[in-house]
């Protein structure tokens, strides 16, 4: 039902900036609860950001400050702005849509931070 597009990572060094885009197919992609996750290696993945279809927000801890997750219904896009980046952020980070028992994720986009 719903496809996820995902797109904006990249190298960038300590103290930098990226920002990530997901964009979605559908006709209701505003019903979604749409979030961000990441998977460094050899650990498991996990939530860094969610925004609900009402634009309720919710960050993990290390991230509250420097991530900011939005969402534009006309475009059917989520967004990820990353600033002050460290390198304990570098990992494949994943966009999530769901809506009650539709779950759906991105391929995933790579995020490189170096020292």
């Amino acid at each position: 039902q719903v496809q996820l597009v995902e797109s904006g990572g990249g190298l960038v060094q300590a103290g930098g900036s990226l920002r990530l885009s997901c964009a979605a197919s559908g006709s209701i992609f505003r019903l979604y609860t749409m979030a961000w996750y990441r998977q460094a290696p050899g650990k498991q993945r996990e939530l860094v950001a969610a925004i609900t279809s009402s634009g309720t927000t919710n960050y993990k801890d290390s991230v509250k400050g420097r991530f900011t997750i939005s969402r534009d219904n006309a475009k059917n896009t989520a967004y990820l702005q990353m600033n002050s980046l460290k390198p304990e952020d570098a990992a494949v980070y994943y966009c999530n849509a769901n809506y009650g028992v539709s779950n759906h994720w991105g391929q995933g986009t790579q995020v490189t931070v170096s020292s």
